[in-house]
């Protein structure tokens, strides 16, 4: 699966086919981007207008909603397997879910307080984080700087999170960018999400794919040279200088996987 996760509103099935056209996966969402007077309706959108299983997920709303187990039971009647949990807080609760594939949504204190014991859980596959939930349940206004960068609580977090999923051995993907015209901001923080392990960023508009997926893609010469640094390890028993560089296991194992996201993203 590529790196460009899109959500769409639930209850808009006219949209379903473009986001999957346009993504490399869609998150079909029952929280946050449907009133909840119209919850109801999009429930019944995702089972009559099904998609590819393998490049969907649904997200529920969180543990203890009235929605929640409204949410599992229409989930459970579709070919869906894999949902996204809101708000994700508590081990034990996700771990109730285990017919289930779960990215455990760390979006609140106690979420990402609780994001390794989250990414541990058999089930779960991997964590997202989000930012504006996560603000908004410290009693904060803003997760961004005027300059658009993040606030340090919220950069805090999503290190966090990426580590108690890279701990886990489980995949990370990092929140979604919302300033939806403004395509250099997003591009400038999807190549830090690649560069610092991030395995996907979602997103929530289809203009925003390509962005992503380029962040994603190492360029020509960046391949180049993780090819020639393998090729010339390959004649080296140990760390050795390289154009100028001292390399080591770490290095290499960095050209290992510029190359593999070379090979993914242009298959």
């Amino acid at each position: 699966m590529g790196p460009a996760i899109l959500f769409c509103p639930a209850d808009r099935p006219d949209r379903y086919g473009k986001a999957a056209e346009r993504a490399d996966a869609v998150i079909l969402d029952l929280e946050d981007a449907v009133a909840p007077a119209d919850r109801a309706a999009a429930r019944d959108a995702i089972l009559g207008h099904p998609l590819d299983p393998a490049r969907t997920m649904v997200r529920v709303n969180a543990v203890g909603t009235d929605d929640h187990a409204l949410d599992l039971a229409a989930v459970g009647r579709s070919g869906y397997r894999t949902i996204m949990l809101a708000k994700a807080e508590d081990p034990s609760a996700v771990q109730g879910l285990g017919e289930y594939a779960v990215v455990a949504l760390c979006e609140t204190a106690l979420g990402v307080l609780h994001a390794a014991e989250l990414a541990g859980c058999a089930n779960v596959t991997a964590l997202m984080w989000g930012a504006e939930d996560l603000v908004a349940s410290l009693g904060g206004s803003s997760s961004r700087l005027a300059s658009g960068t993040y606030r340090d609580v919220a950069r805090q977090a999503r290190s966090q999170v990426l580590l108690a999923a890279g701990a886990h051995r489980k995949a990370a993907i990092d929140s979604v960018y919302i300033d939806i015209p403004d395509l250099d901001g997003l591009a400038a923080e999807a190549e830090d999400a690649a560069a610092s392990g991030f395995a996907a960023k979602a997103i929530i508009h289809p203009s925003q794919s390509d962005v992503v997926r380029g962040a994603y893609r190492p360029g020509q010469a960046e391949a180049d040279y993780a090819a020639a640094l393998l090729a010339a390890a390959a004649n080296e028993p140990g760390a050795f200088r390289f154009r100028g560089k001292m390399i080591d296991g770490p290095l290499l194992k960095h050209a290992e996987l510029t190359l593999r996201r070379a090979r993914q993203m242009s298959s």
